[in-house]
């Protein structure tokens, strides 16, 4: 299983989205929260070149924000992914 990290806040609907999905999947995962530690913002952007949260690692793979896990899942890859069977 690869090790997820979900930067992330608490006020923000797409970060409670974004873990709803990997709560619904079992899915063991990291937060780091923005607003204890804002100079995550910069790893964010040195990381991802985002500013938004969430932004999401499974594993070494930046999936992206909400929408893209959403779009994984629709597309039948966040499964694999978060079984460490990745493709990419």
């Amino acid at each position: 299983m690869p090790h997820i990290v979900l930067y992330a806040s608490d006020y923000c609907p797409y970060c409670r989205r974004a873990r709803a999905l990997l709560d619904s999947k079992s899915a063991n995962y990291t937060v780091l929260d923005v607003n204890r530690d804002p100079g995550l913002w910069d790893e964010i952007a040195e990381r991802t070149g985002r500013d938004t949260v969430p932004q999401i690692f499974i594993g070494d793979r930046h999936v992206g924000g909400c929408d893209d896990l959403f779009a994984l899942e629709r597309r039948g890859e966040l499964e694999p992914l978060l079984n460490g069977r990745d493709g990419a």
